[in-house]
């Protein structure tokens, strides 16, 4: 099928990688990849801190861009949440609403799309390493998928992972949440911090970015040896 990426903010100034590896595994299974690279943000920022006027203006454009794909696949729990699950809620009883809830039907987020809808598990990817998994709030909590992550990183040949004790809990990022609570943020961050170190992994894997910003930069400040990784570029390792 041919299969348009979103690729978030924030992914593609700061994470590049995270995008070019979701293109490498949709391409070796043999799927067409597009891009609008002119596609900026789904307008999850001004929605989560009230402003959904502002919201719509941001969402609209994506709407557009995306109404004629054949499926959306978006590198982030956050902004997958967002476009499935918020943008009927952000259009309800506008004229926009038929059209947000189509959308919606079509977006998933990376690891439930190979899971779920291609069926795919085993990507014959290779990554020696002991690791643990976050899980994020939108991921878990909005769009209900924790086991398509694990389905997929049990077929990685050499990877063990040792699950944490609070890996279902927040990390504190929260997008605005962290600059407008940053003591709050930073106590949540470093108690999931201590909860991925007590497991002894090398890494610690989820499927946001911009919680494994939050993490890492915990991580780096108390001078842990961990590192955070993206479930996709795990999976492009070969």
């Amino acid at each position: 099928m041919t299969v348009t990426l979103f690729v978030p903010c924030f992914v593609d100034l700061m994470f590049p990688k995270v995008g070019i590896s979701m293109v490498h595994i949709l391409e070796r299974l043999g799927h067409k990849v597009q891009f609008h690279e002119d596609i900026a943000c789904c307008g999850q920022p001004a929605f989560n801190s009230g402003y959904w006027d502002q919201a719509r203006t941001v969402a609209l454009p994506v709407m557009e861009k995306l109404k004629d794909a054949e499926a959306v696949v978006i590198a982030s729990g956050s902004c997958g949440a967002m476009l499935h699950v918020f943008y009927p809620e952000l259009f309800a009883k506008t004229p926009h609403a038929e059209e947000a809830n189509a959308l919606a039907a079509k977006c998933y987020e990376f690891s439930d799309f190979l899971v779920s809808k291609l069926g795919v598990t085993d990507l014959g990817a290779k990554f020696p390493a002991k690791v643990t998994f976050h899980d994020g709030c939108h991921g878990l909590r909005e769009l209900g998928k924790k086991k398509p992550a694990r389905q997929l990183l049990a077929q990685v040949q050499g990877l063990e992972l040792i699950e944490m004790k609070e890996a279902e809990i927040c990390c504190g990022f929260g997008g605005t949440f962290s600059a407008k609570f940053p003591m709050i943020s930073t106590a949540m961050g470093e108690v999931k911090c201590a909860s991925a170190q007590e497991t002894g992994a090398d890494y610690i894997v989820s499927n946001d970015s911009s919680c494994l910003m939050q993490i890492q930069g915990i991580a780096d400040k108390q001078g842990k040896r961990m590192k955070t990784i993206h479930l996709a570029e795990i999976l492009a390792a070969t």
